[in-house]
C-alpha cells in the first residue's frame, strides 16, 4: 500500500521531505520499513518530524548527504497491506475498493472501480463503465454509495 512519496531533500545532512498519505503524517514510519513498488529498495526511517503543511522531514538509514537524498525525489514508499491495521467500520483503504464491482440498487452491473480520487472536495470512486473505456466519477458518500459489501467485493451506487 502506498504510504508516501519523497518530495525532495531537506537541508544538507541527507534528510528527505516526505508527502505522507497516512491519516497522521508522522505515522508513516509506524509500520516498519518502507519499500519501492517493486521491492528493490527498502528504507527505514531513523527519525521523523511533522511539518506545518502535513508532510514529514525524515532521516532514512543509509542516506547521509544531500546528493543521496535528492536522488530519491519522486520515490513512492510502500508497505505490505498485512502490516496495516484493519479499517474500522465504515472506513476503507483505497486499495481495497479498487477492483470492486459497482452495481445499481436493482443489482445491474454498472462497472468496476478503477481508482479512488480526491481533488479536495471529498473522495470520488472512478468507475469504468461496463463494456466501455469511459469512466464516471461517483461521490463516495452515503447517499451515492449506500452499501459497500467488502466480502462480496461490490458497492451499490445510486446515480443521480
Amino acid at each position: 500500500m502506498l504510504l508516501g512519496r519523497i518530495a525532495g531533500a531537506h537541508g544538507i545532512r541527507g534528510e528527505v521531505l516526505i508527502k505522507s498519505f497516512t491519516a497522521a503524517p508522522e505515522d508513516i514510519g509506524a509500520y516498519g520499513a518502507l519499500s519501492t513498488a517493486d521491492g528493490s529498495r527498502a528504507f527505514e526511517i531513523a527519525s521523523a518530524r511533522s511539518t506545518p503543511k502535513g508532510g514529514v522531514v525524515a532521516r532514512l538509514k543509509g542516506i547521509s548527504d544531500r546528493n543521496a537524498a535528492e536522488a530519491l525525489k519522486g520515490t513512492d514508499l510502500y508497505v505490505a497491506r498485512d502490516r496495516l491495521p484493519p479499517p474500522s467500520d465504515d472506513e476503507f483503504y483505497y486499495a481495497d475498493l479498487v477492483g470492486m464491482t459497482a452495481v445499481t440498487p436493482d443489482g445491474a452491473t454498472l462497472g468496476e472501480i478503477v481508482a479512488v480520487q480526491n481533488f479536495g472536495a471529498g473522495d470520488l470512486l472512478e468507475v469504468r463503465l461496463a463494456g466501455k473505456a469511459k469512466t464516471k466519477l461517483i461521490p463516495f458518500t452515503d447517499a451515492a454509495v449506500p452499501d459497500v459489501d467488502a466480502a462480496a467485493r461490490r458497492v451499490t451506487v445510486v446515480l443521480s
